[in-house]
This record gives structure tokens, sequence and C-alpha cells, in this order.
């Protein structure tokens, strides 16, 4: 169930019951029908706060409060970025039936600089009007973002904004490497043992890159 934080009251209360009593009556049904399932849902708002604000009931919100799984937004994990627009490139280029190499260095630098407010789905928009629009084989800066600001949503401490530009920086030198370690730790002008302590403090896998194409 997705965005269940915006199921009308009485749906929760219809939805609290089928999971109380496993039972549920058909519409124009007289007879209830048995019902053993698991409920898998999913929101963008914070559901405690919604019961405190007596927007959620509190009994449906421990019901479906077992194991809960957070997903950080895109901007908190940038690093995803160049893997995810690799794998929308591929799936819009067969959609519009084009043979699009990549994207180029400074257009994926744009993408890695936006906030993402949308997230996914909005990188994933992105990616699909870029696809329409080129006329070249590679994705250019020009297609990427173009009626929006790019700008962070807030300050970032020092150590944060360090350990966000060496994740971004390192993302695409294996970008452009392909996952390549020791041409990455040359471009880096890094000895191979230090730039591999820099992929474990990022937890940044290498072969996640292997697969990416690199426009120039």
């Amino acid at each position: 169930m997705d965005e269940i934080s915006e199921m009308s009251g009485s749906m929760q209360v219809k939805l609290l019951r089928v999971l109380q009593e496993k039972q549920f009556y058909s519409l124009g049904g007289e007879k209830p029908t048995d019902v053993d399932v698991r409920i898998l849902t999913a929101s963008n708002k914070n559901l405690e706060d919604e019961v405190k604000r007596g927007e959620f009931r509190e009994d449906l919100f421990y019901r479906i409060y077992v194991i809960p799984i957070r997903l950080p937004p895109l901007r908190e994990r940038r690093e995803d970025i160049p893997l995810l627009v690799d794998h929308f490139i591929k799936k819009f280029a067969r959609k519009v039936k084009k043979e699009i190499k990549g994207i180029s260095t400074s257009a994926l630098q744009k993408l890695l600089s936006y906030s993402w407010p949308g997230n996914v789905r909005e990188l994933e928009n992105t990616i699909e009007y870029a696809a329409a629009m080129t006329t070249g084989d590679v994705i250019v800066e020009d297609l990427i973002l173009q009626s929006r600001t790019i700008q962070e949503s807030k300050v970032n401490s020092l150590k944060e904004a360090k350990n966000q530009f060496e994740v971004n920086y390192i993302s695409n030198l294996l970008l452009l490497t392909r996952g390549n370690v020791s041409k990455a730790a040359k471009l880096a002008g890094k000895y191979r043992s230090d730039f591999y302590d820099l992929l474990k403090k990022h937890d940044l896998n290498p072969s996640d890159f292997k697969r990416t194409k690199q426009g120039v």
C-alpha cells in the first residue's frame, strides 16, 4: 500500500478491522471472507508525527509498524546517482529507439549537485526527457534540469561537505575509468592503497561502476 498516510479515516477503520479480525465483507456480500495476508506499506510522511497530529490512527499505526525500513532520500545517497542514470539511459534509449552511449561529465556533475526533492522519480523523469530530446549519442548538460535551480537545500558542515565532495569525486573517477581502481588512483594522484582506503571509508564498490558507460 503506497502512501498509506493519505488514507481517509474511514478507510483506516476498515483496514484496521481486517488486520484485527482477519475477515472482510466483499461489496454486496453477506458472509465474511477469511483472509491471511502480510501488508507492506509505504509513506513519504513520518507516521509517528501524523499520529500525534491526529491524522493517523494510533491503533492502526502499531498494527503496521512492525518492521520499519527507512529509505533515505536521493540527496543523502548521491553515490547511487551514476548507477541510476546508467540504468535509466539504457531503459529510455530502448524506448525512444536511439543509440545513446552515456552522459557527459558536466551533465553528470549537474545531476550530482542537485538536491532532488522528487527523489528517484524526478531523476527518472529528467533522464527520460533528456533521452527523448537528445540528437547525439551522449546526453549533454544543456538537456539536464533546464528549469531547476541547482543548489543545496541546506548548508552542510565542513566535514559533511568534504565527505560529500569525496564521494562525488571518487564516483566520477570510477565512472570515467569504468571501475578500474589503478587508473582512478592515478587520476587522483593517490597511491592505490590510499585510494582503496577512501573506497572503504565511503562504502563504494568499484565493481558497481564497471558496466557504466560514460560519455566524453
